[in-house]
C-alpha cells in the first residue's frame, strides 16, 4: 500500500461535534527518518478529552490544530525502522492518531508484549486507561477498607477499573452508569456492590439508599448534574479526584451549578484534578500492578470494538450518547504474526 489515510480537523465544534467538523484525507505513505519507524496502526483509541482538544481554548493540552491529523493513543506494528532496537513486526504503542500509517519517532514509543495480553489492552487497562484508574484513586481518593467509594461513569474505560480497584483495596463501591444494561454489568460481572442508572432512576434517592452512610471517595469522571448530587453525600475528609467532564465537554456556554466551597470547607474534604501524565515517572510501577491483577483475576476489562478505519467518527461520536461500555477502539487492519 502506497497511500497513507489519515482524519484531519476541518473546522472547530461547535456544540456537539459532527462529521462535517472532520474530513478523511489520502497523503503518500510516509518515510521514516534517522531514529523513526513506519508504523502500521491495528487499533486506534477514541477517547472523551480529544474533544477538549478541538476547542482552542486554553487547556491543559494544547489544542489540535485545524486541518492537521487527530492525535490520540494507538497500536501498531512496526513495517519499517532505522533503530536497531525495533525490528520489522514488533507491536508498539504512541500516540500518532487517526491515521493508518505513521512515521513515529522511536522516543515516543513503548514496546508491548503480545504474549502477555491482547495488543489492544496497551490501550485500555494495561495502558493510559488502567493507568488514569490507578494512580487517580489510590493517590488521590486513598480508599481504606470499609470506605464508601462512588464512581461516576462506571462502565467507561476508567471507571469500571477505578471500582474494581477500590473493591481489591477493601471498599464499598458505587457505579453510576447510563443504561441497566451497564449497571448489570457492574454488579454481576465485576462485583460493585450497588450500581445507578442515572437516565431512569430518581438519583438522589439512589444514591441515598445506595451510600447509607455517605460517601468517602467520588471518582469524577462525568462533573455536571450527576457530581451535584453525589457532592451533597460526602463524608468528612472525603477525598475527590477529578478525571473528566464528559457531561460540559459540549456545552456552548459556561456551566452554572451549585458552589460547593461550602461542601468541601465543612467536611474539610479534598477536591483534585489530575493529569495521568503527571505520574509519568511511576508507569511502570502502575503497569506492573495492573498486570499482575489482570493475570490473577482481580480485575476484568471491557472493550467495544468498531471494525474499520472508516468508522473511527462513529466511534468517537458514540462516546457521547453512551454507547460504549468499556474501552471504545477502532480496529484498523489484522495483527500479523
Amino acid at each position: 500500500m502506497s497511500v497513507n489515510e489519515r482524519i484531519i480537523l476541518a473546522k472547530r465544534p461547535q456544540g456537539m461535534p459532527d462529521e462535517s467538523d472532520f474530513a478523511f484525507e489520502e497523503q503518500p505513505l510516509p518515510v521514516p527518518q534517522a531514529g523513526e519507524v513506519l508504523v502500521r496502526t491495528v487499533y486506534l483509541s477514541v477517547d472523551p478529552y480529544m474533544r477538549g482538544r478541538m476547542s482552542d481554548a486554553k487547556s491543559y493540552a494544547k489544542p489540535y490544530e485545524v486541518g492537521q491529523v487527530i492525535a490520540g493513543g494507538a497500536v501498531g506494528q512496526v513495517m519499517e525502522s532505522t533503530d536497531p532496537t525495533y525490528r520489522e513486526g514488533d507491536f508498539v504503542t504512541g500516540s500518532w492518531g487517526w491515521q493508518r500509517f505513521a512515521a513515529v519517532s522511536t522516543g515516543t514509543l513503548r514496546k508491548v508484549n503480545p504474549d502477555l495480553a491482547p495488543v489492544s489492552t496497551a490501550l485500555g487497562v494495561l495502558g493510559m486507561t488502567g493507568l488514569t484508574a490507578y494512580f487517580g484513586l489510590l493517590d488521590i481518593g486513598q480508599p481504606q477498607a470499609g470506605e464508601t467509594v462512588v464512581v461516576s461513569g462506571g462502565a467507561g474505560a476508567v471507571g469500571m477499573i477505578v471500582g474494581q480497584i477500590a473493591k481489591i483495596k477493601g471498599a464499598r463501591v458505587v457505579g453510576i452508569a447510563g443504561s441497566d444494561e451497564k449497571t448489570t454489568y457492574l454488579t454481576e460481572e465485576l462485583g460493585f456492590d450497588a450500581a445507578i442508572n442515572y437516565r431512569t432512576d430518581d438519583l438522589k434517592a439512589a444514591l441515598v439508599e445506595a451510600c447509607p452512610e455517605g460517601v468517602d471517595v467520588y471518582f469524577d469522571n462525568v462533573g455536571g448534574d450527576v457530581s451535584d448530587q453525589v457532592l451533597r453525600l460526602i463524608n468528612k475528609n472525603a477525598r475527590i479526584p477529578i478525571c473528566g467532564q464528559i457531561a460540559l465537554y459540549n456545552l456552548e456556554k459556561p456551566d452554572t451549578g451549585p458552589r460547593i466551597q461550602s461542601l468541601l470547607l465543612t467536611n474539610t474534604a479534598l477536591m483534585k484534578g489530575f493529569l495521568v501524565g503527571d505520574y509519568a515517572s511511576r508507569y511502570n510501577e502502575g503497569l506492573h500492578e495492573l498486570a499482575e491483577w489482570l493475570r490473577d483475576g482481580k480485575i476484568k476489562h471491557a472493550e467495544n470494538v468498531i471494525d474499520g478505519f472508516d468508522k473511527t467518527l462513529e466511534a468517537f461520536l458514540g462516546l457521547f450518547t453512551g454507547e460504549n461500555l468499556g474501552k471504545q477502539l477502532v480496529k484498523v487492519s489484522e495483527e500479523q504474526k
